[in-house]
Order: C-alpha cells, then sequence, then structure tokens
C-alpha cells in the first residue's frame, strides 16, 4: 500500500523544507546544526503541518545517531523507558539518541519530569513538536535545556512551491496524467490556510477522485467540507483568536471584530463564550462612555442562548460592531483596579460616622448617622459632604469626557457650581 503524498515528499534536507527560510536559511543555527551533525534538543513550536515532523526527521537523515519516535498521546513512561535503556545501550557504543516526541505537550508534568535528568546528562537528544506555547505547555527546565525554534503558518507562494515539488518529483505525482493548473493550485493554498501537509493532501485526493483530465473547482469544492481552519478550544489559537477579536473590538475596527468573530463561528466556539468577552469588553473598555454597550452586550448574550446556532451569529455580530463603533473609556476598569490596589495596601480606615449604619436601637449613642446630609433634600439633589474615610486622600476615577462621560462630568461640575 503507497504511503500517503505527504508521507512521500517529506523533505530529505533542509534545502528541501518551504516555508520556514527564517530558521533554514543558510549559515542559521538549524542549518549549522545539520550540516555539522552538532546533535542539540530542539524544541519544534508551531501550527499544524508547517513542517515540525519533517525538520526531526532531516535531522535524523543527516546524522549517524539512533532516530527513535513516539507520540506523546499514546506513548507513556514505559515507553521513554525503554528509550532509555536503548539509548544507554548505544552509548556504550559511542552512538547517541535522537527521541523525537510528537506533541510532547501532551505529556503530563511527571512524564516530562522524569525524561529530564536523562536529557540533562545528554543519554537522550530530545527533539519535541508542540502545537502550544511551550512556556506554558512544556517543562521550563526541558524548555531552558533546548533551543526553540518556532515555526510560522506556511505562506501561500510557499505552498505552491510544494504543489509544485509534488508535480514534478519521482516520489509524488510525475506520472499523473491529471492536469493542475495555476486557479487549482492557488485555491488549494488559500484553502489549506498555511498547512503543507492538509494541501499535499487535498491534491492527492482531488487527482484520485477527478473524472476529468484537467482539476476543477468542482472537485475541489466537492473534498472541502468546512475551511482548514486551525484552532483548539484549549489552545493556543483559542487564546489568540479571541485575543485578537477584544483588541480589534477595543480598538474600534469592526472589519477586524467580523474576520475574528466569522473565524471563531466558523471554528466551532461556544457562542455563550464570545458573547461572554463581548460583554466584558463593553464595560471594560467602553464603560460609561456608551452605558447601552453593556446592555445591548448583554441583551445578545440572552438571545444567543436562546436562540442558538446559526442565527445567534447575527445577534453577536451586532453586539460585536456596536461595542467596537462606540466610543470608548476603561475609567470604570482603572478606578475599580485602583482601589483594590490601594485597599490591599493600606490599612482599613474608619468608615465616617455620618455614613454609618443608623436602623438599630442606641445608633445615636455611637454617633452613627448623626449629621448625614440627605442629598434629596438640597438643591440638585446634591450636597457637599466627607464620603471617603479621614485617611483616604486618594482619586480613583478618572473622567475620560468620552461620550456620556462628558455629559457626565457636565452635570457634575453644575449641580456642584450651582450650590456653592
Amino acid at each position: 500500500m503507497q504511503e500517503p503524498l505527504a508521507v512521500r515528499m517529506r523533505p530529505r534536507t533542509i534545502d528541501e523544507i518551504v516555508g520556514q527560510e527564517h530558521i533554514t536559511y543558510k549559515d542559521s543555527v538549524l542549518w549549522k546544526m545539520v550540516q555539522n551533525e552538532i546533535l542539540s534538543s530542539l524544541i519544534l513550536y508551531g501550527p499544524p503541518g508547517t513542517g515540525k515532523t519533517s525538520i526531526a526527521n532531516v535531522i535524523a537523515n543527516c546524522t549517524n545517531a539512533d532516530f527513535q519516535k513516539i507520540n506523546a498521546v499514546a506513548a507513556g513512561k514505559k515507553d521513554i523507558e525503554e528509550v532509555v535503556k536503548i539509548a544507554k545501550k548505544n552509548l556504550e557504543n559511542d552512538k547517541r539518541t535522537i527521541l523525537f516526541i510528537d506533541e510532547i505537550h501532551r505529556f503530563n508534568k511527571a512524564q516530562q519530569d522524569y525524561l529530564l535528568p536523562f536529557v540533562e546528562d545528554g543519554i537522550i537528544v530530545l527533539i519535541g513538536a508542540t502545537t502550544e506555547n511551550p512556556y506554558f505547555e512544556v517543562n521550563k527546565a526541558l524548555v531552558s535545556r533546548s533551543r526553540l525554534c518556532e515555526l510560522k503558518p506556511i505562506t501561500k507562494e510557499a505552498i505552491i512551491k510544494a504543489i509544485d515539488n509534488a508535480l514534478t518529483d519521482e516520489r509524488g505525482l510525475k506520472h499523473s496524467t491529471k492536469i493542475v493548473n495555476d486557479n487549482i493550485k492557488n485555491i488549494i493554498a488559500e484553502q489549506s490556510n498555511g498547512d503543507v501537509r492538509y494541501a499535499l493532501t487535498l491534491l492527492e485526493n482531488a487527482v484520485a477522485i477527478s473524472d476529468d483530465i484537467v482539476i476543477s473547482e468542482e472537485t475541489i469544492k466537492s473534498i472541502i467540507q468546512k475551511p482548514n481552519l486551525p484552532y483548539d478550544k484549549d489552545g493556543d489559537m483559542h487564546y489568540d483568536t479571541i485575543s485578537a477579536f477584544i483588541k480589534s473590538m477595543r480598538g474600534s475596527d469592526p472589519d477586524a471584530v467580523l474576520y475574528y468573530l466569522a473565524r471563531l463561528i466558523e471554528s466551532g466556539e461556544d457562542p455563550k463564550f464570545i458573547a461572554r468577552r463581548i460583554m466584558i469588553c463593553a464595560s471594560e473598555d467602553v464603560g460609561n462612555a456608551d452605558p447601552m454597550a453593556l446592555v445591548l452586550a448583554t441583551s445578545a448574550s440572552l438571545a444567543a442562548e436562546r436562540i442558538g446556532w446559526p442565527e445567534a451569529q447575527i445577534i453577536l455580530s451586532q453586539a460585536a460592531v456596536y461595542v467596537a463603533m462606540a466610543p470608548k473609556s476603561n475609567s470604570a476598569y482603572a478606578g475599580i483596579s485602583a482601589a483594590l490596589e490601594y485597599v490591599k495596601n493600606h490599612p482599613t480606615s474608619d468608615i465616617p460616622n455620618h455614613l454609618r449604619d443608623a436602623h438599630y436601637k442606641s445608633a445615636k449613642k455611637l454617633g452613627h448617622g448623626v449629621d448625614y446630609l440627605y442629598p434629596h433634600d438640597y438643591k440638585n439633589h446634591w450636597v457637599d459632604q466627607q464620603y471617603l474615610p479621614d485617611s483616604v486622600n486618594e482619586y480613583f476615577y478618572n473622567n475620560s469626557h468620552m461620550g456620556y462621560e462628558q455629559i457626565e462630568a457636565d452635570h457634575m461640575n453644575h449641580i456642584r457650581c450651582d450650590n456653592t
């Protein structure tokens, strides 16, 4: 049985790796390691299909070391122990051992801790591949003892180059009778979303099922049921996408907001999660510059939960665009943050007696509630009196004078001046 095209076309040398020139260029650290057979532990970090396994295989092909491979999803401590036994025997024969661990972030802390001393002692040269940020998901000691290489999503041009290589290489589709024109190459490259493996799989399937000599757009569309969006609800892409969504709302860019919202929707994100982020942004970043933003965001959250997909996308879009276009103020957010910081770092101050609870017998004997001035008894329903404790001489709220906060500022200035 023939191996999949993506496997057959795996790079054999560092020069055959496409799309990662920022780490594979001539005289780069990785290039020198491969050319000079310098064995050093590596952590390869990047999205799926960007060449992590390919780089590991290239290193294996260019060295005399014993290459062992395990997948952290299925492997356990016993698998590591078996590799360590092999590695120790190899050392007796002056041979190094490379252990490639795919999805190393799937190993729990105990498994990673067990691996650490063998990496430290040089018994194993570790090459770990992960789609998650290694600073969050991989043992810090392992990261500190390894060279970190971040792989980027493959560009459209690089994917087209990989497609051309597959169509002209003996290992690939050189002898296929099917014709793949530039338009189809562009469609495959765009749909692959930076994933070479996906692109080659799509190409292979199109060639296999097409009844026509020339591959058509209809054939490609029949294979693609859903866009290839790299997304993991518990992984980096989840947090990066929602972060971009929130920052676009904060930055008042409705087009970017809709783009990231569409990515969240197409990736199957929970509408309740999206709605919560819109509500938070409405309060944290819009605040009282437009109080209706939080009202609309909250209503949208309830409506989206009751209606569900697909109509919920309209409601979430309305709320997100409203928040993006609203005037911005973080005065309330900054104010409570400053107040909390003050309370944490200062001793509790006595509440002024006139503000204390007076709804109990003998309260007046303690002076509680005495001399309190009821604001509604005064002009403009405001009276000048002390509210903060004697020892607190801080300002926590700074009016931004944006949107409705300017109206509030004008109102406060009016009643204070009018009552003097």
